[in-house]
Parts: C-alpha cells; sequence; structure tokens
C-alpha cells in the first residue's frame, strides 16, 4: 500500500481530537510537567556554554561530558518519562478499542523496556558497522574516500531511521513487546514508502521547528522586557506547552501512519461484520 500523506495528516488530527481529553491529560503529566520542572530547577543548562581551548582538542569534549556527568539522573528521568508518555499516547490514539488513560500508561510501563532494548540494537548495530567501514576508509588513507563513506552511511542512518519510525507504534498499538520482532515489524510495515515517509517526515519537521523558533522569539521578546524571573517562568511555561503539542501531533501522525500501512485491527473487522 502507497502512503497518502494527506490522508495520513487528517487521521492524524482526527485521532487527537477524538481523544483530546485524555492524550492532553497524558501529554500534561508525561511532556508538559517534566519539561517544566526542568526548565524551572534546572536553568543553568540552557545558557551552557562551551569554553574554547585551542592547546587540548579534548577541552570541549570533556566540558560536555562533565555537564552532562553532573545531570545524568535528571536526563534518565526525562527519557522514562518520554518513552512511556510516548507509547502511552500512541495506545490511546489507536482508531479502535481505546484503553483507558491507567491502561494506556500500563502499556507504555510494560513496552519501556521492549522500547529501549530496540533502539540499543538500532544504535549499537549500526554504529559497529559504521565504525568498521569507517576504519577501512581512514586505513587506507585516501581523504576523499572517507568523506564520501561518511555521507553515504548518513545517508544510510535516515533511511534506517524511516524503516524504524513505526517502532513505537508496532509496540504500543500492535502491543509487541520482542524489540527483534518490533524492529522487523517496522521494516515491513514501511516496504515501499521509505522516500514517502522522509518526506513526509521532512516536511512536517520543517514545519513545526518553524512555528517553535516563531514562538519561541516572540516568547523571548515579550518575556525579556518583565524581568529575568518572569522571564524564565513564562518562557518555561510556554515552552513545554510547546514541546507538549508538538510530541503530540508528531506521535498522531506515527499513529495514522500505522493505521494506513498496516490496516484495521483485526477485531475492528470483526465488529464491523457482527
Amino acid at each position: 500500500m502507497k502512503l497518502d500523506m494527506n490522508r495520513a495528516w487528517t487521521e492524524a488530527l482526527s485521532l487527537i481530537q477524538a481523544n483530546i481529553g485524555v492524550v492532553a491529560t497524558v501529554a500534561g503529566v508525561f511532556f508538559f510537567l517534566p519539561y517544566l520542572a526542568f526548565a524551572l530547577l534546572m536553568p543553568e543548562t540552557a545558557n551552557f556554554a562551551i569554553e574554547p581551548n585551542s592547546d587540548d582538542p579534548t577541552a570541549a569534549f570533556d566540558q560536555v561530558m562533565a555537564f552532562y556527568g553532573e545531570i545524568w539522573w535528571v536526563m534518565l528521568l526525562l527519557v522514562v518519562a518520554q518513552t512511556v508518555g510516548t507509547l502511552a499516547l500512541l495506545a490511546l490514539l489507536r482508531a479502535d478499542n481505546r484503553p483507558t488513560v491507567g491502561q494506556a500508561i500500563a502499556v507504555g510501563a510494560i513496552g519501556f523496556l521492549t522500547s529501549i532494548a530496540a533502539t540499543i540494537l538500532f544504535y549499537v548495530g549500526f554504529g559497529i558497522a559504521g565504525g568498521v567501514v569507517m576504519g577501512i576508509a581512514i586505513a587506507t588513507k585516501i581523504t576523499a574516500l572517507a568523506v564520501i563513506l561518511g555521507i553515504v552511511l548518513f545517508v544510510v542512518l535516515i533511511y534506517v531511521a524511516v524503516k524504524f519510525s513505526l517502532l513505537a507504534p508496532v509496540i504500543a498499538i500492535d502491543k509487541v513487546y520482542n524489540p527483534f520482532t518490533a524492529l522487523l515489524r517496522s521494516w515491513r510495515l514501511t516496504k515501499g514508502n521509505s522516500v514517502r515517509l522522509f518526506a513526509f517526515y521532512a516536511l512536517l519537521l520543517i514545519a513545526l521547528v518553524v512555528v517553535s523558533g516563531v514562538i519561541g522569539m516572540i516568547v523571548m521578546l515579550v518575556f525579556g522586557l518583565m524581568g529575568e524571573e518572569v522571564m524564565l517562568v513564562g518562557s518555561g511555561l510556554i515552552n513545554s506547552a510547546v514541546n507538549a503539542v508538538v510530541i503530540v501531533l508528531m506521535l498522531g501522525v506515527l499513529a495514522a501512519v500505522h493505521r494506513q500501512l498496516a490496516g484495521p485491527s483485526a477485531q475492528s473487522v470483526g465488529e464491523t461484520f457482527e
């Protein structure tokens, strides 16, 4: 089946509107509140800057590692919240047999380890393959070859990321909890639609980045005139809300794309003929 991008966008909005109450609740708990707390309690992260040091090429890397070494536990909590929230929202955005909020959160909690394991498999596998290829290229001492292979690897990374883009819907909606099986199903569902999906995701991402950037500049201008404390709270509230809305839209699109490529569930088909 060829992906219909207009239909996917329309269905995404319909799924969100049909579940706006529960979607807003889950998005607020797992995306709005954690990012707001992060912005208000750790404002120094937004102002983190690397101090240049021409005498030590590894200085910048060491500064970044030291910085994240201090806040690793915060980042871990955000990853957990975002992963569970993502799966819970996708479970709520299914077109049939929608769960309650509690059941959706349970789906997110159950699928958390599967999502993390599958993500690790993806990055580790690609990292090993890419490392071997680049190692061979560097060993030849041919700069042009290394540059070309670097570009090729980047293109391959984008391609594979698109192929695995339905991993979260497969876990949350199809309830596939084996990481290998989930990755394989996402690969099969996207077969024949990789270019369309890349174009769809790219257009969506560009639009959301532009809109978010404009809102961010307006927030900076408005709250920047009211003092540092007002700026901190105001920008934190607005940016956290924008972040939650963007995530909901993106997950709505993933749910719609999954439904279109996977087709209606066996249960919904059975109900149609009852």
